[in-house]
């Protein structure tokens, strides 16, 4: 998996999906392909990597302002 890839677990049904995550911009939303649930992020999370990924998205994990 690059440093990009991550992987997406929803919290509806528990499909995991490896996405590639942008690292200039937020992804507020991501449609499961399971069970097409509109993943949003967790309230205080900054987008859907940090909410349902395995890891946080490249700016929070360099320690750099994300698009709050």
């Amino acid at each position: 998996m690059s440093d990009r890839s991550n992987v997406l677990t929803c919290p509806d049904c528990g499909h995991r999906t490896e996405a590639t995550m942008p690292t200039d911009a937020c992804q507020w939303f991501f449609e499961c392909p399971a069970c097409a649930a509109l993943l949003r992020p967790l309230p205080g999370d900054c987008c859907v990597f940090c909410s349902f990924g395995e890891m946080p998205c490249p700016p929070v994990r360099q320690e750099r302002e994300c698009c709050t």
